[in-house]
């Protein structure tokens, strides 16, 4: 951890800022998703340009919300409902139609288990064949909005709060201590089951901890900002928020702005995508469009779809290591 830690903490060398995203990844994909209210787009060059994903069968996708990458496959939510490709995202079915899709998890073992959770405006759906059928969980009635899944518990943003579940969405427990704010982002530990904490990033009322499996939440920073996305690593915590990209190295009780680049822009969403192989490298959805930084956070420069106000981003998870070249 503390090897991982110390690259994330340290910019990239001033090489690596001066180079174009992706240039010189060897990795087995250079494919990103973002989604927005106008639909899917996909870059095939690590961002450097950004094509629109359409077909037939997507007609009827509308806003993208929602995309669970783990290749070859491709699951995509949207006003729609739930679209699938099991081809890295040419051809594509669907999957579920019966309304919006906001958020979307699945077992990190999708061989062994097939289980697939969907976020609905009237609650959380289960599958357990791999997303051919749904039912509905314990938790209905409120907009499912962010799904994790760490294990043992599963964790869900609903309404202005935060329910776990420790046996898969037969029951919830409810939490304390959240403002009753909308619940814009969850992150949960890496190590959950041993260390059960989180953050919960709210609408309006900035950050909050939990320390007991989301029983409890006190505030943590932020405070009178929507948090949009977080993402969370030992002492680092990374937000993006209505007032752009932030920075905590002390576990969110101080935070520093890190937006050279962005000033003004509204950061809807964080992506590491060799994380933790690099951490250097993030690219970050905003109200107008897409943008990267090769340091950290320390300079961002537009990648596309300046347009569009980007509700998700998504990529192929990295092999591990994944192998840079250096200059």
């Amino acid at each position: 951890m503390g090897l991982v830690a110390a690259c994330l903490l340290v910019p990239a060398a001033s090489g690596a800022w001066a180079q174009a995203p992706g240039r010189d990844a060897a990795s087995t994909s250079l494919t990103l998703f973002a989604g927005s209210e106008s639909g899917l787009r996909r870059s095939r060059d690590w961002g450097n340009t950004w094509e629109r994903v359409a077909s037939k069968e997507l007609e009827g996708l509308g806003a993208v919300r929602a995309i669970v990458t783990s290749a070859p496959r491709v699951l995509v939510g949207g006003d729609g409902g739930l679209f699938v490709s099991e081809d890295f995202g040419d051809k594509w079915r669907r999957a579920y139609a019966e309304g919006p899709v906001l958020a979307i998890t699945a077992s990190r073992y999708p061989l062994a288990d097939p289980t697939v959770f969907l976020g609905t405006p009237s609650g959380l759906l289960r599958s357990s064949d791999g997303g051919a059928t749904f039912r509905p969980t314990a938790l209905t009635g409120a907009p499912v909005t962010r799904i994790e899944w760490p294990g043992p518990d599963l964790v869900v943003a609903s309404g202005s709060g935060v329910a776990a579940s420790s046996n898969a969405g037969v029951s919830f427990r409810e939490s304390q201590g959240l403002p009753g704010a909308r619940i814009a982002a969850l992150a949960l530990s890496s190590f959950y089951s041993a260390d059960p904490g989180g953050f919960a990033g709210t609408a309006g009322a900035g950050l909050f901890r939990t320390a007991d499996g989301c029983r409890t939440w006190v505030a943590r920073g932020l405070a009178g900002r929507t948090v949009n996305d977080v993402f969370w690593f030992g002492p680092l915590l990374y937000a993006a928020t209505d007032a752009g990209f932030f920075l905590s190295d002390d576990g969110g009780l101080s935070w520093a702005p890190r937006n050279e680049g962005i000033r003004g822009r509204v950061a809807t969403r964080i992506l590491f995508p060799l994380f933790p192989t690099s951490g250097a490298e993030i690219f970050l959805g905003t109200d107008r469009g897409v943008y990267w930084s090769g340091d950290g956070g320390l300079n961002w420069r537009a990648t596309g779809l300046e347009d569009e106000t980007i509700l998700v981003l998504s990529t192929f998870p990295a092999p591990d290591p994944v192998f840079r070249n250096k200059k």
